[in-house]
């Protein structure tokens, strides 16, 4: 008993021609491939199968380069801590406790101590 319902499928043959036409037409600039594909027909599967055949994948951005990349390992050199006597602790009332280095500027040190009193 036969079971195929129909008759026996066929594979398209596509010329080469109309091949590279195709893939010219979705390489175009803005142009979508499965919109060509349904334009001419096609499945959008060989549309991108003819463009690797073909070597047009993209005939506007350039291939990706390799670039030269030397590593070299993290600098160990870390800032001396600053002296003692360049540092001061201020315990508030609060509990809270505050050290100063050397360097900071009066207004900044005022507006953070005016905080730390307001709580």
């Amino acid at each position: 008993m036969d079971t195929k319902a129909g008759p026996k499928r066929r594979h398209r043959s596509w010329p080469e021609a109309l091949k590279r036409e195709i893939v010219a037409a979705a390489a175009a600039p803005g142009a979508s491939v499965s919109v060509v594909a349904r334009q001419y027909n096609v499945n959008t599967n060989m549309v991108f199968t003819w463009r690797k055949r073909y070597g047009t994948a993209s005939q506007t951005s350039p291939a990706p380069s390799l670039v030269p990349l030397v590593v070299t390992p993290r600098s160990t050199v870390t800032a001396p801590p600053a002296p003692l006597a360049d540092r001061i602790e201020i315990e508030l009332a609060s509990g809270h406790r505050l050290r100063v280095e050397a360097g900071v500027k009066a207004a900044t040190l005022r507006l953070v101590l005016d905080i730390l009193e307001r709580r």
